[in-house]
């Protein structure tokens, strides 16, 4: 199938220097305004074009892939996760899905370090008291936090990110800690200096940070359930820059009102853009809007590997970064 032919639909804005690279690639149709595609939208552009570049916010799910028209025959995805595509039912009528891999580990593991350390050092609050203009000068005992050195930082998927949250949080003197679905090489855990813990009851319970790394897969959703949520010490910290729903929301709000969790830094949620008023008006929460990818260096090259694997897959080979269902 020539390049020149194929037809690609782009479900959001993208950085210009991108959007521009792909126009002079393909026959492809851009978003004209910052917002999600509309069901209907969505069903149109599966039904027409070749090849979709849809994001995180586009559900790509077995209904909508029933009216797939036969043209559609990859679906390159403008971001890591997959969740939201079903990639089994994708493979079952032919259509090929690809991510953007690798690109975001040093932005999102920052992004946790710094949620980690804005939760634990209360930045947000001292932030409020200085633009409100009602700070009162310095005082002894105002606005303590907790040292992190020292701590032990339970990290719960040791994939290319979660490493790199190790080797940061190493930096700052904590104690690395890690569940994984399968243990790490023992080079690369020494190197790490973690520890590994088969049982993720036991690690939560022992934990003073736990930071979600792992991606939202049947397997995860609510792998930190009520249960293990109070397994937690009440002086723990959470922080989740992965996928929302790998927590059970609901439960750790009422524990985080409760003070049966110290605090929590959250990039992500449950229900997407929905954010309960009841966690947002905690103030031992630090809350911010799936920044963790937010660098322009970061959607530069998210946009770079969607455009390698749409052209591979011009040139009739596999995209490299295809994802299959066992993989997830």
């Amino acid at each position: 199938m020539p390049s020149e032919r194929l037809s690609v639909v782009v479900t959001r804005r993208l950085p210009e220097a991108v959007e521009t690279r792909i126009k002079e690639l393909f026959d492809v149709r851009l978003r004209d305004d910052d917002t999600p595609m509309t069901r209907a939208e969505l069903s149109e552009a599966v039904k027409t074009a070749d090849i979709l570049v849809p994001t995180v916010t586009d559900t790509i799910d077995a209904a909508l892939l029933a009216g797939a028209g036969p043209r559609l025959k990859l679906i390159a995805n403008y971001g890591v996760g997959v969740d939201h595509i079903d990639v089994a039912t994708a493979r079952q009528r032919g259509i090929l899905v690809s991510n953007t891999p690798g690109v975001l580990t040093d932005d999102t593991a920052d992004m946790t370090m710094a949620l980690l350390l804005a939760v634990t050092r209360r930045i947000p609050e001292g932030l409020s008291v200085m633009q409100s203009g009602e700070w009162g000068g310095w005082a002894p005992t105002a606005l303590l936090g907790g040292r992190v050195g020292g701590r032990r930082l339970g990290i719960l998927g040791m994939g290319r990110i979660g490493q790199a949250v190790a080797q940061r949080a190493r930096a700052f003197g904590m104690q690395i800690h890690y569940h994984n679905r399968r243990r790490l090489r023992p080079e690369v855990e020494d190197g790490l200096e973690a520890t590994y813990w088969e049982s993720l009851d036991q690690m939560v319970a022992r934990m003073d940070v736990l930071s979600v790394n792992c991606p939202h897969t049947p397997s995860t959703f609510h792998l930190l359930n009520a249960r293990r949520l109070k397994l937690m010490k009440p002086s723990a910290v959470l922080v989740n820059t992965s996928r929302g729903e790998v927590i059970d929301e609901n439960a750790m709000t009422r524990m985080l009102k409760a003070g049966d969790i110290a605090g929590a830094g959250l990039d992500v949620y449950e229900h997407g853009m929905e954010v309960s008023p009841d966690l947002q008006g905690l103030p031992n929460v630090v809350l911010l809007p799936h920044m963790g990818s937010a660098t322009q260096e970061g959607r530069l090259e998210m946009g770079e590997k969607v455009i390698i694997n749409i052209k591979t897959f011009a040139d009739g080979h596999r995209p490299p970064d295809q994802v299959v269902p066992g993989m997830l």
